[in-house]
């Protein structure tokens, strides 16, 4: 019998309308071996993908580093002189 073919996101959805049915965090991470602390990891990424919570939140940090004028300058000169 051939091996089923499944994506990692295939998996994790799955996972999620498990939970979403009811089932326990516990008993569903056990069937998928996992812990349960990735179990929680996966559920608040997929939730927080699906824009169920509203945030509105994206991935990336709360601060991010910012162009400096003297990098920004460095820049457009470049730009200009070629």
């Amino acid at each position: 019998m051939p091996w089923k073919e499944c994506s990692v996101m295939d998996e994790r959805l799955r996972f999620v309308a498990r939970l979403l049915d009811g089932e326990a965090m516990s008993e569903v991470c056990r069937a998928f071996g996992i812990s349960r602390k990735t179990g929680y990891k996966i559920f608040d990424h997929i939730w927080q993908q699906s824009g169920a919570d509203k945030k509105g939140k994206g991935r990336r940090g709360a601060r991010t580093p910012r162009w400096s004028k003297g990098d920004s300058n460095r820049r457009s000169l470049s730009r200009g002189s070629a």
